[in-house]
């Protein structure tokens, strides 16, 4: 879409409430709540396939460990950022979501810095898969939506 200062601004439609719910139907949103959950299990099944590729116990662990490090914030972002005190009005949720934001980049490298000592001996390839794999869920939470059917896509 090229912006052309010549043509005036289209006019902006606004939704009836069949169009609306119609529009919610087609774009359902995603439980962020579903995307955790699946990042936890997709980070057991990574630490399940890494111990059964390296018959180690502590590879499995760390793998699990790589695993909390994305959820676990994303856990305490989700809590924080949709209670009910968010949605007090929309600079209050702006704020809130950018505190938790925050908190959860702060408790991600909390957790990888306190990793060597509290997983020992510490796999860091196991750890690193297992996180870049769990974060990938949110791109897997988006193709769900829009496989849904009657969905006419993204």
């Amino acid at each position: 879409m090229a912006w052309d200062d010549d043509e005036p601004p289209q006019p902006v439609h606004t939704l009836s409430r069949a169009e609306a719910q119609a529009f919610r139907r087609r774009h359902p949103p995603v439980s962020v709540w579903r995307v955790i959950a699946t990042q936890v299990a997709v980070g057991a099944g990574v630490a399940a396939v890494a111990w059964l590729i390296s018959g180690e116990r502590m590879v499995f662990v760390s793998a699990l460990y790589g695993c909390a490090v994305v959820a676990v914030p994303g856990a305490l972002m989700a809590r924080g950022a949709t209670s009910a005190n968010s949605r007090v009005s929309p600079m209050t949720g702006a704020v809130s979501f950018m505190s938790w934001a925050a908190v959860k980049i702060g408790v991600s490298l909390l957790m990888l810095a306190l990793a060597p000592r509290i997983v020992q001996p510490l796999s860091w390839p196991a750890l690193l898969v297992a996180m870049v794999l769990c974060m990938k869920v949110y791109w897997l939470a988006l193709l769900w939506r829009g496989r849904r059917p009657g969905n006419d896509g993204p």
